[in-house]
């Protein structure tokens, strides 16, 4: 078994030579295995699948440790398995494996358990050459990531001062928008959508006065509408000039209805905090259907399936504002995105927030978030915060399979 200093030792050494033109860094990674995967609950945990922030640690012969965020013990534990004794390094390979090894895809949970995976192997990778993940990925290509709030604590901001009030005193903490719901109600009633609508002009207007004539300020229409009221919802509004609006219509009805309503508005539209891969929204994408992907971390499978999305997106000029997630998943947003030449607007909410089980994580300054320069993702772990519910150290082979094509590669059986 490699230890952790002899590891390291092995790294230096191969720097040195490829310095000297003998050997690159990257044809020389040492031959290292996965031993132990294991899952934490923090404290609070967010009890939605979709939105888990249980974190997650792949151990390796080495002594390095990749850390994730996501998934849920039956979401993860047999993609883990798949992943015990295999090269951390190949994290393509892996994901491949673990997507298809089943036969049935992975459905928007089990995508999410993949993706928490995906982002501690990357962490992996990133420890193990001791450079950023971002840097990894092909450098930053913006000084830090634009952000809008929606749960974290701005000063002076209070639970029963207006939109008006509100919109200033988040566009003065600098953030690039503010954001906001729809004709909201209290939970648990009634939810009349045609005269909810009614109150939508007055709203905007009021949040356009706060953020002020350059200002910026985007709606979530939060799927509470049906088309023909989201049709009027927009078109109510068009002249106040929304960043975008989200979520106009249900999100099972995404494909059929987001075509209409893009021919019949004017206000720019973003979609799909509620998507897993990208064959989800690949055609909305392609098509320009939509101005903003609502796509994020780990939901989407991790970072590998993250930068094939950006490559999409760059393709056809559609920008990317991810959904609020996990703080690591925050993390690795930050190092996806930093790279991705489109526009980028991201959601967050841990402004005033503690997070006691990660004493290092996200560097975040006066409404921004900021790549930062640590090796991996970047994050660290406090263990006596967290509980852990999975240990994962025996590869799971019962009903799994692959073929290969002619030259070696995953396909399917």
């Amino acid at each position: 078994m490699m230890k952790r200093r002899e590891f390291l030792r092995a790294l230096a050494t191969t720097a040195a030579a490829g310095i000297a033109g003998v050997t690159p860094l990257w044809a020389a990674l040492p031959s290292i295995k996965i031993k132990r995967v294991r899952a934490f609950l923090p404290p609070n945990p967010n009890p939605l699948f979709n939105q888990s922030d249980m974190v997650v640690t792949i151990e390796t012969d080495s002594g390095i440790v990749g850390v994730g965020e996501g998934g849920s013990h039956d979401t993860i534990a047999q993609s883990a398995g798949r992943l015990i004794g295999q090269n951390p390094f190949e994290i393509e390979r892996l994901w491949q494996d673990m997507n298809r090894a089943f036969f049935y895809p992975a459905g928007r949970e089990k995508t999410d358990g993949i993706g928490a995976l995906d982002l501690a192997l990357w962490d992996i990778k990133g420890k193990a050459l001791n450079l950023p993940v971002h840097q990894i990925l092909g450098g930053a290509v913006r000084n830090f990531c634009e952000l809008y709030n929606t749960a974290g604590v701005i000063p002076g901001i209070t639970s029963d001062m207006g939109l008006r009030e509100r919109a200033r005193l988040t566009m003065e903490a600098g953030y690039r928008a503010f954001r906001f719901g729809a004709s909201e109600a209290p939970k648990f009633t009634t939810y009349d959508t045609r005269e909810r609508i009614n109150h939508l002009r007055s709203e905007c207007a009021e949040v356009r006065e706060g953020v002020g004539p350059n200002g910026n300020w985007v709606i979530d229409f939060h799927q509470r509408f049906d088309l023909a009221d989201s049709i009027r919802g927009c078109n109510m509004i068009e002249d106040l000039a929304p960043f975008f609006v989200e979520d106009p219509t249900r999100a099972e009805a995404f494909a059929q209805d987001l075509p209409i309503l893009r021919q019949k508005v004017n206000v720019p539209l973003a979609a799909g905090e509620e998507w897993g891969n990208r064959w989800d929204f690949n055609r909305l994408v392609e098509e320009h259907t939509i101005d903003y992907v609502r796509a994020t971390l780990p939901n989407v499978g991790g970072i590998t399936e993250m930068m094939k999305i950006a490559a999409l997106c760059e393709t056809h000029f559609v920008g990317i504002v991810p959904h609020f997630t996990g703080p690591i998943a925050t993390a690795a947003l930050v190092h996806c995105l930093s790279t991705f030449s489109g526009p980028v607007l991201m959601e967050y909410n841990y402004q005033g927030r503690e997070l006691p089980h990660l004493p290092v994580c996200l560097d975040f300054k006066n409404g921004k978030l900021y790549p930062n320069q640590r090796a991996g993702l970047g994050v660290e772990l406090d263990y006596k915060h967290l509980t852990q519910v999975l240990e994962v150290t025996e590869p799971v082979t019962a009903r799994a399979q692959n073929y290969y094509r002619t030259d070696g590669s995953i396909t399917n059986w």
